[in-house]
């Protein structure tokens, strides 16, 4: 991780190595938190953009309310916030920014209604999550013994801290077996979501990623599949099984750090070709596009910060 200068921690921008908070703060503990992953790009006329920062914090702000803690932030001080910080410490050619809203230092026990609510924005430079080889020929995926948990056994639609136990876990296995990303299916069997991306597969012409039953409500599924639509491509909202993903002529993930990255085999089984299919490449060559500025449609969901 490439340091920055700032980061801004309620409402003032702290040196980055003074960003502290005490060892009995309550989320370290008991795993209550929110957090988003947005990002920024440098666009095609030279000026850098956070792409859909209005969603993002609306979903941050979903997720606090679902985990019963009360942001003392409204949304638009927050997107001030994010804008600022990446101005301050100039990171105009792109950036990761990562909101967390958290539970601080005052309290201890389960009941964290007395707890202070403290949010953090980070930002810093981050490449392709997956690696700039993974977004041009595939990555390989193993489908998970973790399964994703149920609807009943926690607040599954929270982008929550908890929630990323069971995706750390399934990645650690996935890549201590020799693959890069891990493929976690719901409690009946069916495709969830990947532990930190949403799943895409293509089979006849037709793109076909499952509902979110049983996965959080992604910001950049929405945007791949409005682009689908854009292009005149059937999107099939359905469940999935795994012997459906190991035979599927193209499949892929999408998230704001996964962005739209190809995946070349499953559990060893090669998907189509082997690499990056052609529905997949022009999803992808289609995201960039409008990260970059370069959609006219799509211009709305670009802030600019300089």
């Amino acid at each position: 991780m490439e340091k920055a200068k700032y980061i801004w921690m309620d409402g003032k921008l702290t040196p980055w190595d003074e960003a502290k908070v005490h060892v009995l703060t309550h989320t370290l503990h008991y795993g209550n938190g929110a957090i988003e992953g947005t990002k920024a790009y440098k666009t095609e006329d030279g000026r850098c953009a956070i792409f859909k920062l209005k969603e993002h914090t609306q979903r941050l702000l979903d997720s606090s309310k679902m985990t019963l803690m009360d942001v003392p932030y409204t949304l638009e001080e927050l997107n001030a916030a994010q804008i600022k910080l990446l101005q301050e410490n100039e990171l105009f050619e792109g950036a990761y920014i990562r909101p967390l809203v958290y539970l601080g230092y005052g309290v201890m026990g389960l009941y964290h209604k007395d707890a202070p609510v403290n949010v953090s924005i980070s930002a810093w430079k981050w490449g392709a999550y997956l690696g700039e080889d993974g977004l041009k020929n595939g990555i390989r995926l193993k489908i998970s013994s973790m399964t994703r948990g149920g609807n009943t056994s926690g607040m599954g639609k929270a982008k929550a801290v908890a929630n990323y136990l069971n995706s750390q876990m399934a990645k650690y296995e996935a890549v201590e077996a020799g693959y890069d990303e891990a493929l976690m299916r719901d409690d009946q069997g069916y495709v969830a979501e990947a532990s930190g991306a949403c799943f895409f597969m293509v089979e006849d012409g037709k793109l076909i990623t499952p509902p979110n039953d049983n996965s959080l409500k992604s910001i950049t599924q929405a945007t791949v599949i409005e682009l689908a639509q854009d292009m005149g491509i059937e999107v099939v909202r359905r469940r999935i099984t795994r012997e459906e993903v190991y035979i599927c002529s193209e499949c892929f993930l999408t998230g704001t750090a996964a962005e739209v990255t190809p995946i070349r085999d499953v559990d060893a089984r090669k998907i189509g070709s082997g690499s990056r299919g052609p529905i997949t490449e022009k999803l992808q060559s289609a995201y960039f596009d409008v990260v970059a500025g370069k959609n006219p449609k799509y211009i709305k969901d670009l802030t600019y910060i300089n």
